[in-house]
């Protein structure tokens, strides 16, 4: 019988982070990750206790955001935690935020030339999954899991190079 509190309790912050580098938007990745544990949870009910429930929250978590992704326009709204935590009464400072959102660009269009399959393994590593549970959720070998990472990093870093080598010379 699987204890629902615990996953939830386990597996929140490291969905909501996860979902948040799909979407781009904190309270949208809040929003998402609830329904996925929703329908994790009326599957649960349907079907019987999943084998492994984190692993079945982050697969519905991913065909959320797939769906997502193809519904929404490409006007998004970017919320971080730096800017939901900021005191209401203060101005937030224009430089931070050009230099914050700047920086924001720059890993997502990073990310952007990253393949689905690079995106994706690096993203679930991120939100804290395993190999095994990387490898389930993407169709890797567990042994090639390490691999695709290192390569992922490593395109990821470049990418990001090359766009900072880029913004440069404009500049």
């Amino acid at each position: 019988m699987t204890n629902w509190t615990e996953v939830y309790n386990g597996t929140y912050p490291d969905l909501v982070r996860y979902l948040h580098r799909k979407v781009w938007d904190e309270d949208q990745a809040r929003d998402m990750a609830q329904e996925a544990f929703a329908r994790a949870l009326a599957s649960s009910a349907t079907n019987g206790a999943p084998d492994n429930p984190r692993a079945l929250v982050f697969r519905i978590a991913a065909n959320l955001a797939h769906d997502e992704a193809r519904l929404v326009t490409r006007r998004r709204r970017h919320l971080t935690l730096l800017a939901a935590e900021m005191d209401e009464t203060r101005a937030p400072d224009p430089l931070e935020t050009l230099e914050r959102e700047s920086r924001e660009a720059a890993a997502r269009a990073a990310l952007g030339q990253l393949s689905d399959r690079d995106r994706e393994t690096l993203l679930l590593w991120d939100a804290g999954l395993s190999y095994t549970e990387i490898a389930g959720q993407t169709g890797l070998s567990v042994g090639a899991v390490g691999t695709t990472l290192s390569r992922a990093r490593r395109r990821l870093v470049e990418a990001h190079a090359g766009l900072e080598a880029r913004h440069v010379a404009r500049g």
